[in-house]
């Protein structure tokens, strides 16, 4: 799947931005975009550090990585649950964020999404992501509390409507 975004001054264009279905081979890529998000610094750190997104997990998930042609290189990618259906993880690298692609992914996602016979996906948003899934219409429906000592804050429970 192609779409289209443009990076001021060159760099990435949506227009070649390709999203396909990761495979086992990505996962180390998959893991250092999640340990490198500067959206989890500070005190978020502890939430991503040690993270891994294993060959296993991408194998039994549906996880699509968006990626440059010609450079392979991962811009950014999310993992979709059917059952129940979530949104367990979606990033975007630092340097290609405000450029569509996060709402690239989430247009490739709510077409997975509708294929498989969704109305809905339930989404459980870092804290400062929550603007970013209003403004691609997600509704709040409540809050996730604090489970220490895994996560140590509360999160915004959401659905992002299918078709």
């Amino acid at each position: 799947m192609k779409s289209g975004v443009t990076r001021r001054g060159g760099g990435v264009r949506a227009e070649t931005v390709r999203i396909r279905r990761a495979t086992a081979r990505d996962a180390k890529a998959l893991t250092r975009l999640v340990r490198a998000s500067r959206a989890y610094e500070g005190r978020y750190a502890a939430m991503v550090a040690g993270y891994r997104v294993g060959p296993d997990y991408i194998e039994a998930h549906r996880v699509f990585v968006a990626e440059q042609p010609g450079t392979a290189r991962v811009l950014g990618f999310y993992a979709l649950v059917l059952l129940p259906p979530e949104l367990d993880l979606m990033f975007v690298a630092d340097d290609a964020q405000g450029l569509g692609i996060g709402r690239l992914l989430i247009g490739h996602l709510r077409g997975e999404a509708g294929r498989a016979g969704l109305t809905g996906v339930r989404v459980v948003s870092h804290p400062p992501a929550e603007g970013f899934y209003r403004s691609v219409g997600a509704r709040r429906t409540g809050t996730l509390v604090a489970d220490p000592p895994v996560v140590m804050w509360d999160r915004p429970e959401m659905l992002l409507p299918i078709g």
